[in-house]
């Protein structure tokens, strides 16, 4: 017998305990450092789900820090399907609180075990009902719900966003990236049973906030007259922009139709449209302020030349075109003021087709303007190489180019600021809570202002283009206490169905600036198809003028020119004043509140009735307007009474009205000037205390 038998069998055993230990070993090893990685992922798979939750988006605020848009904090409703018994009984009970039908809950029910959202950011009413029902695997987490509480107010500019709150228009989509914080989520941990045991939220930081460059007050009082423009004309849509022609901010931007951005969903396209960025049309007579300018710059005419304007009609190769009226003998202003195509015509031909498209190229036509707004269109300019035998005869009096309205309000600011063409603007500066991280020249690529005339031919066209108010086409636009001037417009509109110039299809506008030799803002009127009426110095000018009236006046620019003495002894109280007397700031109100303070208190005084005095100067201002009491009313309520009464509101801080000037129940003319001091919390309640 070999006793080395057993010993060999132990080896082997060994041998293979050992190969196959290794075996495991290399196994584990491979399990454990190649594939930890896969692994790892396959449970987390397994065992958690991220979901993506709304954080807090940056705000938006007007130039004086107004809130535009906001985010606030809302309940969203989740369940856990594994953890719900009776699918169908949960299904039943949530839809009666949210009003929708059971069999589409049942259906997210039956989509996921682990997670699925019921109702996202839902309002507290309902939040509280469904807690109430106490549903076993029916759960609720934060988010954050894009708000904008002044409803339409700057709707097209702001913008709006969807359900996960990411921008889809206007600002809101064009800085989504600084707006919207990423990593909004929720960590959803489930057992091996896809039970859910943990729930972990992460922080998402802080958004940065923007200022923007336009004024609450103004957009408000250009929307208002915008909404009274269409109620009266009919118009199918329209823009009205405000802007400060010294450095391109726009202070406002009002489209119609409008749209409400809480529930931007339930609009249609064509309202949510931002027509001052996006829209083109045939600019018309507007036009010509390119033209003559650049006819001046090149030094082939003078204001005061004499144009044969051949009683309206001209010949441009076998065309015949006809002024909107016969003209005879016209200088060139009277060629503005009197809008005469033939007189346009005629000077563009000087011009010749080169340099004419250079002119428009350098007043900023046929490019985008590089506002900070999506959307924006470059307008419609086709190269010279391109132009007809008539184009140019057609582009000198606004036809064959397409404009949008904000590049025709640039090239009305370059004239009014004396020839630079600046970039417009529509943002300010960038905010993380009071800390400024980016101010405007940091958001966007620098940028030269570009002159396009000299500032004596400026000069000359801010002349000519008052005339036009004065004597001309745009009479209605004439304000009261500023010098004002501008350029009316009429243009047709293209028939689609048969690509010709449409006979009932206009597009009404107006572009101007005030005051004429210290500009302090650019007003551009612009209405799309108006019933009826449809010349711009008919229908668009008057919208010029209220728009333009009530902004100076908020802004505090001084007038320019004396009331006219019609207006002063129709709104004034009958006094004998001294021939020397400077009536250039009077105020009626002022007058007839001192006098009444001053007046001896007699007994019949004392009894409540008035003074003969002040009874006479009560009479004689009765066709004036009493002065509300605006005492603890909010900014717009003042803003809205005043504009309804016809007087021009100047709200000073913010918060709720605490002082006014005029008092409560004073008369004064219409047009007059109401200062509302404005105040918050503790202030408020100290002036409300001593009022007591």
């Amino acid at each position: 017998m070999d006793r080395r038998r057993p010993r060999t069998r132990i080896v082997l055993l060994a041998f293979l305990a050992a190969l196959w230990l290794g075996a495991v070993l290399a196994r584990l090893s491979y399990l454990q450092i190649y594939c930890y990685s896969d692994y790892q992922a396959r449970a987390r798979r397994q065992q958690q789900r991220v979901v993506e939750v709304s954080p807090r988006r940056g705000g938006l605020y007007d130039r004086n820090l107004r809130e535009l848009a906001m985010s606030v904090s809302l309940d969203s409703c989740f369940a856990v399907p594994v953890e719900i018994a009776d699918p169908a009984m949960v299904a039943r009970l949530i839809a009666g609180v949210l009003k929708i039908p059971q069999e589409e809950i049942e259906e997210r029910l039956n989509s996921s075990k682990s997670f699925v959202w019921i109702a996202r950011k839902l309002p507290l009413e309902k939040t509280v009902r469904i807690q109430a029902l106490n549903l076993r695997g029916v759960y609720f987490q934060k988010e954050f719900q894009r708000s904008y509480p002044k409803g339409s107010l700057a709707a097209h500019l702001l913008g709006y966003v969807d359900i996960d709150d990411r921008g889809l228009g206007g600002i809101e989509y064009g800085f989504d990236e600084q707006l919207r914080i990423r990593g909004g989520k929720m960590l959803v941990m489930a057992d091996a049973r896809r039970r859910w045991y943990e729930r972990r939220g992460s922080e998402a930081g802080t958004a940065a906030s923007l200022v923007l460059t336009i004024d609450e007050n103004i957009q408000y009082i250009a929307e208002k007259e915008l909404a009274a423009a269409i109620a009266r004309t009919q118009a199918r849509a329209g823009t009205i922009i405000v802007q400060d022609p010294n450095t391109g901010e726009l202070l406002a931007v009002a489209n119609w139709p409008v749209f409400n951005p809480n529930t931007a969903s339930t609009s249609p396209a064509d309202a949510r449209m931002d027509r001052a960025v996006s829209a083109l049309y045939e600019p018309g007579s507007t036009f010509k302020i390119v033209t003559v300018a650049a006819a001046l710059e090149e030094g082939l005419t003078r204001a005061d030349e004499l144009i044969d304007c051949q009683m309206g009609a001209i010949f441009i190769g076998k065309h015949r075109i006809r002024d909107h009226k016969p003209f005879g003998v016209l200088s060139v202003s009277q060629v503005i003021s009197n809008s005469s195509d033939v007189g346009a015509i005629k000077l563009g031909l000087r011009l010749g087709a080169p340099k004419f498209y250079q002119y428009i190229r350098a007043f900023g036509f046929g490019a985008p303007t590089g506002i900070e707004l999506p959307g924006e269109t470059r307008g419609i300019l086709r190269r010279v190489e391109a132009w007809s035998p008539i184009s140019i005869g057609a582009v000198s009096m606004g036809q064959e180019v397409g404009v949008t309205p904000l590049q025709l309000a640039g090239a009305i600011s370059a004239i009014a600021n004396g020839g630079m063409l600046l970039r417009p603007r529509v943002v300010r500066e960038m905010r993380r809570g009071a800390q400024l991280i980016a101010p405007r020249s940091d958001l966007l690529p620098a940028d030269t202002p570009r002159r396009v005339i000299r500032p004596e031919t400026a000069a000359t066209m801010r002349r000519m283009l008052e005339g036009v108010v004065l004597e001309g086409t745009g009479k209605r636009a004439k304000l009261e206490g500023y010098t004002a001037g501008g350029k009316t417009g009429t243009a047709q509109k293209i028939d689609p169905s048969s690509r010709r110039y449409s006979l009932r299809n206009y597009i009404a506008s107006f572009v101007g600036f005030a005051p004429v030799n210290t500009p302090a803002i650019t007003v551009l009127v612009v209405l799309d198809s108006p019933v009826g009426g449809h010349h711009g110095g008919e229908v668009a000018a008057p919208f010029f003028r209220t728009v333009a009236q009530q902004t100076l006046a908020y802004l505090r620019v001084t007038p320019d020119v004396p009331l006219s003495s019609t207006a002063q002894s129709s709104q004034r109280p009958r006094e004998k004043v001294a021939d020397d007397t400077d009536l250039s700031d009077f105020d009626p109100a002022q007058i007839l509140d001192s006098r009444e303070q001053s007046a001896p208190q007699t007994g019949e005084e004392s009894s409540g009735k008035p003074s003969q005095t002040t009874a006479t100067l009560i009479l004689e201002s009765e066709d004036g307007v009493s002065v509300p009491a605006f005492a603890g009313q909010t900014v717009r309520a003042f803003i809205e009474e005043c504009v309804r009464l016809g007087l021009n509101p100047v709200p000073v801080g913010s918060g709720v009205a605490v002082e006014q000037a005029p008092q409560a129940g004073a008369r004064v003319r219409p047009g007059s000037r109401i200062v509302v001091r404005f105040a918050n919390g503790a202030e408020y309640q100290t002036v409300a205390e001593k009022g007591n």
